[in-house]
């Protein structure tokens, strides 16, 4: 990624940026030493779920998280109780995720990456357009794009290179991702992410088969293989805007100095650092978990009032109300009032203030 004797600053092994990452990692390492097996599973578990759902989302395409969570525990024989419903689509995404932190030390192969790729669009459409599904993508619709904006004003972000490239290119491609090439890694992940979007070798998936590469040599630096603590792809999403905008004036040569890549690991590296402090508030809700049921271990409790404060613990969406409760646990307005009732005189829950038909309950803290 450099020209001449010219030396970036990525090149440096004690670039600040990389320092940081680690130290990050290092903390979020060592708490995770001090908890128990089952708490590391739960906090694995969320991240993943938080990695499937988000890489999708940055796509615009919304995945249910409870079948994403539903699929993982399953995959992973993290106990959860009772299991979602899952389709197709959700365990091809949760397929590739799994596969790529599961088993980064395993060689990336393109029919590994074509896997993804089937494993991402099953039923070979991509919404009502048919693509080419486990196979780089030909170029016979036009040259691949990256557009924004209504037909009839499309702006052009970014044009891949043309398809009767992409086998050499590919090769290329893999035979540095699997090879010792002398990158620390946290770059390598980030200069995989980049050069895989900017091939762009398929018709559809391209940035979240990115992410998964990303990803997958991010497991090989951490050290924390098979488990994953922290999601990358949240907070790509969190900073949705900032990504997409950093990939096109990278990808857009407008000065002498094109290979110069620096300004995208800078972002990388930050966002990854961000990623990972974000980690310890999902560890600090799973120990929060575990403390309550802790606590609350002697108390009976029926299935829906157990289902329903697991749901709290693992990310509840809005505000609780009765109807909610009914609509959740499938059950009748009467018997979701009187689950919520046992639980505010047992002290588990409390009501929120207003009344009426606007009535909400929060859990009680401690």
């Amino acid at each position: 990624m450099s020209r001449g004797e010219k030396i970036y600053l990525w090149q440096l092994t004690d670039w600040p940026a990389l320092e940081c990452v680690s130290r990050a990692q290092g903390l979020l390492a060592g708490r995770l030493a001090d908890v128990g097996l089952a708490a590391q599973g739960q906090a694995s578990l969320a991240a993943l779920t938080e990695d499937v759902v988000k890489t999708s989302a940055i796509e615009g395409e919304a995945l249910p998280v409870a079948s994403v969570r539903s699929s993982i525990a399953r995959r992973l024989g993290v106990d959860i109780g009772a299991l979602a419903p899952v389709d197709r689509h959700v365990e091809g995404v949760v397929a590739m995720v799994l596969d790529a932190t599961g088993r980064c030390d395993a060689p990336l192969s393109a029919e590994r990456l074509f896997g993804w790729h089937a494993a991402l669009f099953p039923t070979g459409y991509s919404g009502v357009a048919r693509i080419c599904v486990g196979a780089w993508r030909d170029d016979a619709a036009g040259p691949m794009e990256v557009v924004s904006g209504p037909v009839q004003r499309q702006r052009v972000h970014f044009v891949a290179p043309p398809a009767t490239r992409l086998a050499q290119e590919m090769d290329n491609f893999l035979a540095w991702v699997n090879a010792p090439t002398g990158e620390p890694g946290l770059i390598k992940a980030g200069l995989a992410h980049l050069w895989l979007v900017t091939l762009h070798p398929f018709d559809d998936g391209n940035g979240r088969i990115a992410r998964a590469v990303g990803d997958l040599l991010l497991a090989r630096a951490d050290g924390m293989a098979p488990q994953r603590y922290y999601s990358l792809s949240a907070q790509i999403q969190r900073e949705r805007k900032a990504y997409y905008e950093i990939l096109e004036r990278t990808q857009t040569v407008t000065r002498a100095d094109a290979l110069d890549v620096t300004p995208w690991l800078t972002w990388f590296l930050a966002a990854l650092e961000r990623a990972v402090a974000s980690a310890h508030d999902g560890l600090d809700a799973v120990l929060a978990k575990a403390r309550f049921w802790q606590r609350w271990a002697g108390t009976p409790m029926n299935p829906r009032q157990t289902q329903m404060l697991n749901r709290w613990f693992d990310g509840f969406e809005g505000k609780l109300s009765s109807s909610k409760w009914a609509a959740m646990t499938k059950s009748s307005p009467d018997t979701a009032l009187r689950d919520i009732n046992e639980l505010m005189a047992l002290g588990v829950l409390r009501k929120l203030e207003g009344g009426g038909r606007s009535t909400a309950y929060e859990l009680v803290a401690g």
